[in-house]
């Protein structure tokens, strides 16, 4: 996809879709206890992947790219007695580790074999029932492989308990998971390193209904907070709330303080308006990601057109993402004219350039690097080497884009 230099519509309103993190927590849940009805549902790809395994009767469950499918699954299956599956994905999925995951389902009593490399999809399972109700597990790799974990406590007869070892990464969507529980009535304890959760049933569930209305993804919104920057202009978004426990609502404060872009909430229309202040760009921006790492991107590219040097850590997650998010990010940036130093957990800006002349994205199956990039065409023309990855997270990206920027005659 070509994108030529474009100017920013000031004054436009998107609906942004449910957010993923939140739909797919709900998804399973209510996959567990048939109780959940679910309103404004993510229409991602990762979403409908997981829709379609968890609906499938296939011996051979396929999710492609969709990570949180992957981990969430494991443990989903892991508890269905008398079910096996081999679980699947794309070769990139075989390539992202699910080890500590696989580790602490099978310290449980799971029945889990690799059928490829040792620590890597794909995965036979075979389901059974648990009863043990302690397990450890470290803290500092994806918070998803612990989530997975949560959502099986409640139907293991003694329930569970969870020991994190070492530093948590990415919080903020453990306390979202837990908070969801709590809502649909299932009782949970995060105290230290330490989650509990009792075991629950709903004796009636036809009166235990509970209609869940998906916040709009935060992160989707990061990247109209990176057009909002850099053109000075204001947009506004719609469905968010006030409170959010997504942890990429970071973005407020992130982007008012590094970029004095101000957020402005109607609460009863639950929507946000941004408005780009007068501001002094900050020398350099120092971040540490670690609760918010899937707005980096957009941080990184929002940093270089401004010319505003940046140092971002907490990062370490994003070397098995869909792709090593710092390698490509470091590629990237050059073109747009940034070079970068990147370590195993951190991207530091050293020096800006003039942008490459023709300048082409690559993506590398990473729906992100994608939408980060795109705002940029308010600098310069660009092109977007497989744009339809946004599939995976925003299938709508490209018409909202549209919809709030035009080309410049």
């Amino acid at each position: 996809m070509t994108l030529e230099k474009r100017t920013h519509i000031a004054n436009k309103t998107i609906q942004i879709c449910g957010s993923k993190s939140i739909s797919n927590r709900l998804l399973i849940l209510n996959a567990l206890f048939q109780n959940v009805k679910i309103n404004n549902l993510s229409d991602s790809q990762d979403t409908r992947l997981l829709q379609e395994a968890l609906a499938s009767d296939s011996e051979i469950i396929d999710i492609n790219h969709a990570g949180t499918a992957m981990r969430f699954l494991t443990s989903y299956f892991a508890i269905q007695p008398g079910k096996d599956v081999v679980l699947t994905g794309s070769e990139r999925m075989k390539q992202r580790p699910i080890g500590f995951l696989v580790d602490a389902l099978r310290d449980l009593g799971a029945e889990i074999e690799y059928l490829g490399n040792k620590g890597f999809p794909p995965l036979k399972i075979r389901g059974k029932n648990i009863v043990k109700s302690n397990v450890k597990i470290p803290a500092d790799v994806s918070s998803q492989f612990i989530t997975s974990l949560i959502f099986i406590g409640a139907k293991l007869p003694n329930g569970l308990n969870i020991e994190l070892s070492g530093k948590i990464t990415s919080r903020p969507y453990i306390d979202m998971t837990l908070q969801i529980l709590k809502i649909i009535g299932i009782e949970t304890e995060f105290s230290g390193n330490r989650i509990s959760i009792k075991n629950h049933t709903f004796d009636d569930k036809k009166s235990n209904i509970f209609h869940y209305v998906v916040e709009s993804d935060w992160s989707s919104a990061s990247y109209f907070y990176s057009l909002s920057a850099i053109s000075r202009k204001n947009i506004s978004l719609k469905s968010f709330n006030n409170h959010s426990y997504q942890g990429d609502s970071a973005l407020k404060e992130i982007y008012w303080e590094c970029f004095g872009v101000n957020t402005v909430t109607d609460i009863q229309e639950h929507t946000i308006s941004l408005f780009p202040e007068t501001f002094i760009y900050p020398d350099s921006i120092k971040l540490n990601m670690n609760d918010c790492p899937d707005i980096a991107q957009t941080v990184c590219v929002t940093a270089t057109a401004l010319k505003v040097p940046f140092e971002l850590t907490g990062l370490a997650t994003l070397k098995v993402k869909e792709t090593d998010r710092l390698l490509a990010l470091q590629n990237e940036l050059k073109k747009i004219g940034c070079e970068t130093e990147i370590s195993d957990d951190a991207i530091k800006s050293v020096n800006f350039t003039d942008p490459d002349e023709n300048i082409v994205i690559k993506t590398y199956h990473d729906h992100r690097m994608a939408m980060s990039f795109a705002p940029f065409s308010l600098i310069q023309n660009l092109e977007i080497e497989d744009e339809t990855v946004v599939e995976k997270s925003y299938p709508k990206f490209w018409e909202d884009f549209n919809e709030v920027t035009e080309p410049i005659n």
